[in-house]
Order: structure tokens, then C-alpha cells, then sequence
């Protein structure tokens, strides 16, 4: 199977730990994932208040649910990171955690999106991604 090409287009502007593009050969298993959100595992809201630890508790949940589906951090081609604020140091303060993850090995594509509100009490941050799903040796797609 091939690898995720990622590319950063040297005629555009120099993206900050993102690539512009990212192409996957057609035929590779793809996963969807639905947003990660800063939730323990019985329900409860991790880093109340806490930009920075609620996209790492994020970025972890993102992890394991892609390691259930036979991924990992490293194989996500495209992200969007939603944070309640419109406030760009907020927004700053999500990515910095990102990009000092193994999310962004890659690098990938990425969106990072304010806005008013998301779905849990107390939420700040939720990620959404596409991973590639890397063959197992002797198993057919």
C-alpha cells in the first residue's frame, strides 16, 4: 500500500505545521472519525476551563478510538479543530498542543475553527478526522 502523500505547495504561503494537500492512492482503507471530545471514560468533562488539557484529553480519545479501528495519529490525513472562542490566543493555545503531538506527524491537512459552542456542558475543543487504515500484513481490502 502507499503512503499518504502530503505536500506543501512551495508557491503558496508557508503553512504553519499543516500541509496544503494530502493525496491517498484510491483503494485504501479509509476511517472517518467522529469528533473527539475532552470526555473521560465514564462521561466525565476532563480540563474544565483548560484549553490546552482539554485538547490533549482530545487528541488521546482521538488516538485510541483510531487504534480500535487498526490506525493511529500518525496515519490521519485531514483534521478540523473546533474551539469555543473568538479569540485568536485560544485558538493558538489548541494548536500548539496539536502540533506538539503525534497528531502532527503528518503533517496533515487541518482546519482550526472557532466557534460559539459544541456539544458537551463545559466543552472547548473537539476534533474531527480522516485516517488512512494501513493494510495488516496477509489481509486483502
Amino acid at each position: 500500500m502507499a503512503l499518504p502523500q502530503r505536500t506543501v505547495v512551495p508557491t503558496l504561503f508557508p503553512p504553519p505545521g499543516y500541509a496544503h494537500a494530502a493525496v491517498v492512492e484510491a483503494g485504501t482503507r479509509l476511517a472517518f472519525m467522529a469528533g473527539s471530545v475532552p470526555l473521560g471514560p465514564t462521561g466525565e468533562l476532563i480540563g474544565e476551563g483548560d484549553v490546552a488539557r482539554q485538547t490533549e484529553q482530545v487528541i488521546a480519545n482521538l488516538d485510541e478510538a483510531l487504534r480500535a479501528v487498526g490506525s493511529d495519529l500518525s496515519q490521519v490525513v485531514a483534521s478540523t479543530v473546533y474551539v469555543v472562542s473568538d479569540e485568536p490566543a485560544a485558538l493558538s493555545e489548541a494548536w500548539d498542543v496539536v502540533s506538539d503531538s503525534a497528531l502532527h506527524a503528518g503533517p496533515h491537512t487541518s482546519t482550526l475553527l472557532g466557534t460559539s459552542c459544541l456539544g458537551y456542558p463545559g466543552q472547548l475543543v473537539e476534533i474531527t478526522a480522516t485516517a488512512v487504515v494501513p493494510d495488516r500484513a496477509g489481509e486483502s481490502a
